[in-house]
């Protein structure tokens, strides 16, 4: 039996619905976990006052975690996706980014995790250089050894990046050979495929510098800044890449999508990409210049490649 109250009503069906929206998404997402609960790795002591702030921007990260963001059930299609959010390896734009993406794919099937990563700082980290690629790779690994849990596919786990973002899942999709963190059940740390989002590709002439000085520190050696020079690591071994960038973009030159679609064109190396005339950078989710839409377009990339 429904109840229906007449005084207010429309307050109470407004409210009514509310809570059951709120309720959905709790159920879709569950609680952040540590990705290194028994100790993190190439971390030092982390001073008092190195404390992590921030919602929507987050900064000062120390202690990284995933998110998982689950479809409904029976949607799910086995496939998972790590969303990293960008920030010029200084702080991470945790929603649009981030969560906001995460969620999109849950509602399209897609297991979506979103990685809270170390940020590069003298201060936490014995080498600046590795400490967020660890963080990217343990993420992959842990989704792997817990595929069962979330019924996953261990061999359609991919990634999606955003700016520097972007820049760190091309350094898990291009050094997936070397590890970074103990892999003792040698795990595979090959993402399945990536979508860069107006990334950060390469150190080098068209590079970012506030990613390139927070990643590498002041005055990098040359050997550093050629090993993440993205668009120089990629491979025949390389996963299908979707890419998305903007012929406007003053922040993240549009070249280092362009460096990074000829490697993987010269490699052999499944790619597609999207380039608008504008939408400047930093859109998230909507380029509000144009009524495409890329994530529509990267969910028929991933059908069209046996993703979905």
């Amino acid at each position: 039996m429904v109840q229906v109250i007449y005084k207010d009503n429309m307050k109470s069906i407004k409210v009514a619905v509310l809570l059951l929206f709120l309720s959905g998404m709790i159920f879709a997402q569950e609680k952040p976990f540590p990705l290194y609960p028994d100790g993190i790795p190439n971390s030092k002591t982390v001073p008092e006052s190195y404390k992590e702030e921030g919602t929507g921007w987050v900064t000062k990260v120390s202690s990284p975690t995933l998110t998982a963001f689950l479809p409904e059930a029976g949607k799910a299609n086995g496939t998972s996706i790590i969303v990293v959010p960008g920030g010029a390896y200084i702080g991470l734009a945790a929603v649009h980014e981030g969560a906001d993406v995460a969620r999109k794919f849950a509602e399209a099937g897609i297991t979506a995790f979103l990685l809270k990563y170390r940020l590069p700082h003298e201060s936490i980290m014995k080498d600046i250089s590795i400490g967020s690629i660890q963080d990217a790779q343990r993420a992959l690994q842990l989704v792997r050894e817990r595929a069962g849990e979330w019924k996953l596919d261990v061999n359609k786990v991919g990634v999606i990046g955003f700016s520097a973002g972007g820049h760190l899942a091309s350094t898990l999709g291009t050094h997936f050979a070397k590890s970074y963190i103990d892999n003792k059940k040698n795990i595979s740390l090959r993402p399945d495929f990536m979508a860069l989002i107006y990334p950060v590709i390469s150190m080098g002439e068209f590079t970012h510098a506030g990613s390139k000085q927070n990643l590498l520190g002041n005055n990098p050696a040359a050997s550093l800044v050629e090993q993440f020079s993205n668009e120089k690591q990629v491979s025949a071994g390389t996963p299908p890449t979707f890419l998305v960038h903007s012929q406007d973009d003053k922040v993240v030159p549009v070249q280092n999508s362009l460096l990074m679609y000829e490697a993987l064109l010269k490699n052999k190396v499944k790619a597609e990409m999207h380039l608008y005339q504008a939408g400047s950078h930093g859109y998230g989710l909507n380029n509000k210049t144009t009524l495409d839409q890329w994530f529509e377009r990267c969910l028929n990339w991933l059908q069209a490649n046996g993703f979905r």
